[in-house]
């Protein structure tokens, strides 16, 4: 026995054409996709550490616009103050990409935390050279496995560096509403140059 389908009338439902009249079939051409060994990735790893990269130019700009004292003191609710907010991502940048190089996931190494501006400043672009020396030693197949990061977040490797990008651009937020409160315009965070 078998069963049939009910018809568009049967169910209730009005029999109408989705297409306009003036409806042409499109070309897929250019949409169709490549055979599966010649697939081309949507970002490539230079494109990923660019953007990572501009985010935290971006990042640069806003610690410099903080006074000097501001930038060590002041926050808003009980927050972190902004240069504790810079010391986070700093303190997860290297420390990542020797993980995600060589499978070992070097605990935080305590640091005296910088007391200047400048200081700060001198250690992120360190922080930035880390990174664009370790970044190529990436293996491709590598973002795309999962590890645990410092023995709790296990994710894929892109996923960990979503995470970097993402938790940066969620902290200068904080900082974008510190340098208001400060009545100090914010640089755009769109500037990634």
């Amino acid at each position: 026995m078998s069963i049939k389908a009910p018809t568009r009338f049967e169910m209730g439902l009005p029999n109408v054409s989705l297409r306009s009249q003036n409806y042409h079939e499109p070309s897929h051409e250019r949409f169709v996709s490549e055979p599966r060994n010649q697939i081309t990735p949507v970002i490539t790893s230079e494109q990923l550490l660019e953007h990572w990269q501009g985010t935290r130019r971006a990042t640069r700009k806003f610690i410099d616009a903080f006074p000097e004292k501001e930038l060590f003191e002041f926050s808003v609710g009980g927050m972190r103050t902004f240069s504790q907010l810079a010391l986070e991502f700093i303190g997860m940048a290297v420390p990542t990409l020797i993980g995600v190089t060589t499978g070992e996931w070097p605990m935080n190494a305590k640091t005296e935390a910088p007391k200047t501006k400048a200081d700060l400043l001198r250690l992120w672009d360190q922080t930035t050279d880390g990174i664009n020396e370790l970044w190529p030693k990436i293996k491709p197949d590598r973002f795309q496995e999962t590890d645990k990061a410092f023995g709790q977040w296990e994710m894929t490797i892109y996923g960990l560096f979503f995470y970097l990008i993402d938790n940066e651009i969620h902290h200068r937020g904080q900082g974008s509403v510190y340098l208001r409160a400060l009545g100090i315009e914010p640089p755009f965070f769109y500037s990634r140059d």
